[in-house]
């Protein structure tokens, strides 16, 4: 184990094993899905930050302990904190966050991540920037944060923007969640290997000592497979979703989805309607622009922008449903959030608007991202 492998005082909630030029950072929450807790944040941000800068390590791994990668965000914790705190706290948590996406995304060093299990929300983020993602066939993945009362953020609305046609629009607004075979398909994954051969795939990595991705890639083509789609998976539905989720509005979206259903007598979108009038009306709208405007964005860019409306969205009034999303389906655990406004129609333009614009507060500052130079040192960063 590297020195200061775990975190102190945190249940090592995050190891750390140096294999020759190999590092493999552990998520260790297993009771919790490796929830991401602020401490194991604050000690990813640490890390990536010093393996850029080390000429000694060449390869980066990162997978979870126990049954799933990871869950997301610690969102009972985080919403605990806010209320106890103030929105100061979340500013930091989410600052910090968003830095660890950006340096992994603009990381010149390969990262694997290995997907098994649960992949959901904050988990994406620490993944799915890398440069090689591994799913199986246990993988399941997800962005359900409209259903909490928030919006898919750690840069999905750039990674789920590029998905192909409007698929990316889809897994947003409903959550939709895909096994191992569609984040290969979709390209959400880089490579398909089947769970039993994990433990050999990782051995083999560690005895890699380049950063050359050839040679990264060439090493887990040796364990990597085709898998076929489910007959019922959204994407043998790709026509019908890129007609109805390319619509400029949700509500437009809804009603492409209504005409299907009912003259196709279409099931799949009958659900998918369904899923839609569950999660929040303002949540949905706030996502839709965010997809839209990640499609011409850098990551850089996405997450400036996801920072700024993440920051609106745990302020006051723009707080009230996440907190209601997070009482309703993590702590009560009733599902029946009482969503304000309650339609999409009282969602008003100049509301949705407001998400994106910059907060007038002298406590408060934009996203500044380091500057990240060709050879992948970290430049005039705060860190």
């Amino acid at each position: 184990m590297d020195a200061g492998g775990a975190v102190g005082g945190n249940s090592e909630q995050l190891l750390v094993e140096a294999h020759g030029n190999t590092r493999t950072l552990i998520l260790n929450r297993p009771k919790q899905l490796n929830a991401l807790s602020y401490a194991m944040i604050k000690r990813l941000l640490r890390c990536f930050t010093a393996y850029v800068k080390d000429d000694g390590v060449k390869l980066l791994i990162i997978k979870g302990s126990g049954r799933a990668f990871c869950a997301g965000g610690d969102v009972v914790a985080c919403v605990q904190s806010i209320n106890n705190d103030g929105w100061k706290w979340g500013d930091d948590f989410f600052r910090d966050q968003y830095f660890l996406n950006y340096i992994i995304a603009t990381c010149i060093k390969p990262q694997i991540s290995l997907l098994t299990g649960i992949v959901m929300g904050g988990g994406a983020g620490v993944s799915l920037h890398g440069r090689f993602r591994v799913a199986t066939d246990n993988t399941v993945f997800a962005m359900p944060e409209t259903f909490l009362g928030h919006f898919p953020d750690v840069g999905a609305s750039y990674f789920l923007s590029r998905l192909p046609g409007f698929y990316g629009e889809y897994v947003a607004l409903t959550g939709a969640r895909l096994d191992g075979a569609e984040m290969l398909a979709c390209g959400l994954a880089t490579h398909f290997v089947p769970s039993n051969r994990m433990l050999l795939l990782e051995e083999s990595l560690k005895k890699v000592n380049t950063s050359n991705s050839f040679v990264v890639c060439s090493t887990i083509d040796q364990f990597s497979q085709q898998p076929s789609l489910k007959q019922k998976s959204s994407l043998n539905r790709l026509e019908i979703i890129n007609k109805c989720f390319s619509k400029r509005t949700v509500e437009e979206i809804i009603s492409s989805l209504e005409q299907v259903a009912s003259n196709m007598a279409d099931e799949w979108a009958a659900e998918t309607i369904r899923y839609l009038k569950r999660a929040s009306p303002t949540s949905l709208k706030i996502t839709m622009r965010s997809m839209r405007e990640g499609r011409t964005q850098t990551i850089g860019e996405c997450l400036q922008r996801e920072y700024r409306m993440v920051c609106h969205v745990i302020r006051g009034d723009f707080s009230r449903d996440l907190f209601e999303g997070c009482r309703a389906i993590l702590v009560d655990k009733d599902k029946n959030p009482k969503w304000m406004p309650t339609r999409l129609e009282q969602v008003h333009d100049e509301a949705v608007e407001e998400y994106f614009s910059r907060i007038d507060d002298p406590r408060w500052e934009d996203l500044n991202l380091p500057v990240i130079c060709s050879h992948g040192r970290i430049m005039d960063s705060k860190l």
